[in-house]
């Protein structure tokens, strides 16, 4: 029964989103609809990640002690309400304003559903659980967003928030009805919080999380133009290539997830980001060959997603009484990295007039992932080690 709850929490991660990637595919209608320049379109992606990155972690530190199903129906009724104010839209100011409740409301959701699912399932099944949840996020690339755009050809892009409200309403009603209680994070005191965020292992662990979705960023916000101007990909192999890299990244989620169970979080890690790293940093190397650069981006897409599971999973067995906000935190550090990057990405191609030299900066951003992830653990097994002695 476990099972089909997981399994509920995960279609509405799905639903939310694809309320965030659905954006970047339909900006152009947007922008045509609203009369509005494409810059101002592509600040509703950056006005969500910001609200996403600041609003999730207040709002789960400050629920973190109310029962889980009470949070995640809340941030479910105030994504409906935000998705109804998306459809709404006939201003720019209104959207916008959709966007920062979406952000809010389906960062909360990922986050309590991350920690909801780890106590639905036994600790060595923690792996998995985290898997198919992240598989909802990486269906959302694959099947939510080209359903929406070809919703917003044949119909309107405020469409697509309205389908996203009913079948969130349906989510609700089945999670009010059938989930059972799940009960919040353990008191922690504000000293306790600050004492948490403090941990060397901690900081530690954000900066593998930091590094590792500005590399991710560097290359895949412009994964596009690599694919049109190095590999001179058609628009319509573009497409194809987007679709099949979804699924690597189903694929590579839901085997991350039965891989963290069997090897560990640590060693799931370091294999994923070393591959990651390497895969990425040889493309520029192999440009006269399509069919190698491809491969190579499939690899990395694979290593992407499996080493999520990992990274989500590590956070829980660090401190699961406070799981809730550890994971918001890092949420907050993922958005940070992904805009990090895009930034970063975007110089790097002014200056050098081509997005060749891309896969080289995000390979070294990934390769400090790593560092970052064997100093984080080498220092957990010292204090593992100190703490064995001391008892």
């Amino acid at each position: 029964m476990n099972r089909l709850f997981i399994y509920l929490l995960t279609t509405g991660v799905f639903l939310t989103a694809t309320s965030e990637l659905i954006i970047a595919g339909i900006l152009t209608a947007i922008a045509d609809d609203l009369h509005i320049s494409l810059g101002a379109a592509g600040q509703l992606i950056t006005s969500y990640s910001l609200a996403f990155a600041i609003g999730t972690p207040i709002v789960v530190t400050l629920t973190s002690r109310i029962g889980q199903k009470r949070v995640l129906t809340g941030a479910l009724i105030v994504f409906i309400a935000g998705s109804l104010v998306a459809f709404a839209s006939a201003h720019y100011w209104l959207l916008l304003l959709s966007r920062l409740i979406l952000g809010v409301s389906s960062g909360v959701f990922l986050v309590v559903t991350f920690s909801s699912v780890a106590k639905l399932v036994p600790t060595e099944k923690t792996g998995s659980a985290i898997g198919t949840v992240i598989l909802g996020f990486s269906s959302a690339m694959i099947v939510g967003v080209p359903i929406g755009i070809a919703i917003t050809a044949s119909f309107s892009w405020q469409t697509i928030f309205l389908l996203l409200a009913l079948f969130s309403l349906l989510i609700l009603f089945t999670l009010i009805r059938y989930l059972p209680d799940i009960e919040g994070d353990a008191p922690v005191s504000f000293r306790q919080q600050i004492r948490l965020l403090g941990n060397p292992i901690i900081i530690g662990g954000l900066f593998l999380t930091f590094f590792r979705e500005t590399g991710t960023s560097i290359m895949y916000t412009y994964l596009t133009p690599f694919l049109q101007t190095i590999l001179h990909l058609k628009t319509a192999e573009i497409g194809m290539t987007i679709l099949a890299l979804g699924v690597f990244g189903v694929i590579g989620s839901r085997l991350g997830g039965s891989l963290v169970d069997k090897w560990g979080a640590s060693r799931l890690i370091f294999a994923g980001l070393a591959v990651h790293a390497a895969s990425v940093s040889l493309l520029p190397a192999f440009t006269a060959s399509v069919a190698i650069d491809l491969a190579l981006i499939a690899v990395m897409v694979f290593a992407m997603f499996a080493t999520a599971p990992a990274i989500q999973t590590f956070y829980i067995q660090l401190a699961p009484q406070s799981a809730n906000l550890l994971l918001g935190i890092n949420t907050s550090v993922v958005h940070v990295g992904l805009a990090v990057g895009a930034g970063m990405g975007g110089l790097l191609a002014n200056e050098t007039s081509t997005v060749l030299y891309n896969p080289w900066l995000a390979g070294m951003l990934v390769a400090l992932g790593f560092a970052a992830a064997v100093g984080t653990v080498s220092i957990r097994k010292k204090a593992a080690l100190a703490s064995q002695a001391r008892s």
